[in-house]
């Protein structure tokens, strides 16, 4: 009896600790699909030109975000985020080794019915093995593989596969989305390969810094005319403003400086395949007459330096770390294309696809669905809590779309004027000016930190036992 009352208690809790929200009217009977692409290190300004496809299908054609953001600039923590709408000290996922113990949207849907699919890149810390909440898989161990010949986990068997990444995991999300067609019930796909991340040589354990990705075949010449990039900040002559773990940097040599033009290259020359790839899938939703039922979604998990104040990867709170491309097609939804100027998360993801799959939204949340913002309902938010957690100096920062305050563990504090510096290069924390904002800003962040500490104390509270 004991237990059974536990059980049922728990099982209230459940019900309880979900968000009573009505349905959007964008939420109709026939619950739509979801896809969501998941790219690996892809930089904000690298889409137009470079991905034409998904530019014109997805983008131009749904809500494009152009202030978007992931919340802990790192691949496996954000792709947590992603998936429990939660910040990372709150999924316990901090670094690249950490696994993720939380339940998931893909948990979620597949409970509620869904056929659900991952095909390329789950989790760092995750060996590749098939996972229960996917009815379909198809990925590779860790966080990262070789370009050519990788080796894949398809529905729990491993094998080499030859050919060529990109397209190998572009004919599964197929295969996938065909064996969806023939199924009566909505389906969810996260298509999630590793470009353009640098390659992984399985023998070395780690995928060094600064390694280039393979292209396709074909798509090694690509680009070869590009200029050069050298932005304001490139390579930042003056750090005398910013933190000690910056300015301890030496300058790039000519040596970094030429890998990490190679790696820029290999970089836009890798978002050729994925293009084709996105191309190819959604042309076959459109023949399959599910196109337009279906929620796309695309975001990056992160962005990455090239350059800029010296760095050569991510994980900072600067711009080409934190800010990543971010759209969502559903005509039921966003019936034209528009652009969209306010702040947004890779947080918002899960409530999103929660509230257009009729779910609840669970209290543990962090992030807003996007429906309220696109359906104009209510207000939306001014600030968003950036943080991570690299083996030097860890940081906490509030970004508000114009501006960016920074407190580094144990150095200084950082506050950026996006709208007169993009680039970041002048440090307005004890400029006189803009006093008044340092201690907005200051306000803001810890405010945060207080909202944080008491949801974390509810849910403690409201935390039932199972026996």
């Amino acid at each position: 009896m004991f237990r059974i009352l536990s059980m049922v208690l728990a099982l209230l809790a459940v019900l309880l600790g979900t968000s009573s929200k009505k349905t959007s009217t964008a939420a109709v009977a026939e619950r739509p699909n979801f896809l969501i692409i998941i790219a690996d290190d892809q930089r904000y300004d690298t889409l137009g030109s470079f991905m034409p496809r998904t530019q014109a299908r997805v983008f131009n054609e749904g809500v494009q975000f152009t202030k978007a953001y992931v919340t802990t600039p790192l691949c496996c923590p954000s792709r947590a985020s992603i998936l429990t709408g939660m910040y990372a000290h709150r999924s316990g996922v901090r670094l690249n080794s950490d696994s993720l113990r939380k339940t998931t949207f893909a948990d979620r849907l597949h409970e509620a019915g869904y056929f659900t699919g991952l095909v390329g890149k789950y989790l760092n810390s995750w060996d590749g093995s098939a996972r229960p909440e996917f009815d379909f898989w198809a990925a590779f161990a860790g966080g990262g593989s070789r370009y050519f010949n990788p080796r894949l986990n398809v529905n729990g068997s491993w094998s080499e596969h030859q050919g060529y990444m990109t397209y190998l995991l572009r004919d599964y999300a197929l295969r996938f989305l065909n064996d969806a067609a023939r199924k009566n019930q909505p389906f969810a796909l996260i298509f999630a390969p590793n470009a353009p991340h640098a390659g992984f040589d399985p023998a070395a354990g780690v995928s060094p810094p600064g390694v280039a990705p393979d292209p396709a075949p074909g798509d090694e010449n690509l680009y070869k005319d590009l200029p050069l990039h050298r932005p304001p900040n490139y390579n930042e002559r003056d750090l005398s403003d910013k933190p000690k773990w910056l300015q301890s940097l030496p300058p790039l040599t000519p040596a970094q400086q030429k890998l990490l033009d190679t790696v820029r290259l290999s970089q836009l020359q890798a978002l050729q395949s994925l293009d084709q790839a996105i191309g190819s899938i959604v042309g076959l939703l459109e023949r399959l007459g599910k196109l337009n039922n279906t929620v796309i979604i695309y975001i990056s998990d992160n962005g990455f330096f090239w350059g800029e104040h010296r760095l050569r990867e991510k994980e900072r709170a600067y711009e080409p770390s934190i800010h990543v491309p971010f759209a969502l097609r559903y005509p039921k939804l966003v019936p034209r294309g528009r652009v969209e100027n306010r702040l947004v998360g890779n947080i918002d993801i899960a409530p999103t696809i929660y509230e257009l799959a009729g779910l609840p939204i669970p209290v543990d949340v962090d992030g807003n669905s996007l429906v309220a913002l696109l359906e104009r309902r209510g207000a939306w938010r001014d600030e968003l809590l950036v943080e991570a957690w690299p083996s030097r100096a860890p940081y906490e920062a509030v970004h508000t779309g114009r501006y960016v305050y920074i407190e580094t563990k144990g150095d200084r504090s950082e506050l950026y004027d996006l709208e007169k510096d993009p680039h970041q290069l002048e440090n307005r924390f004890s400029d006189r000016g803009y006093a008044k904002v340092v201690a907005e800003m200051q306000e803001r962040l810890k405010r945060l930190r207080s909202k944080e500490a008491e949801k974390g104390e509810e849910r403690q509270e409201e935390a039932v036992p199972i026996y």
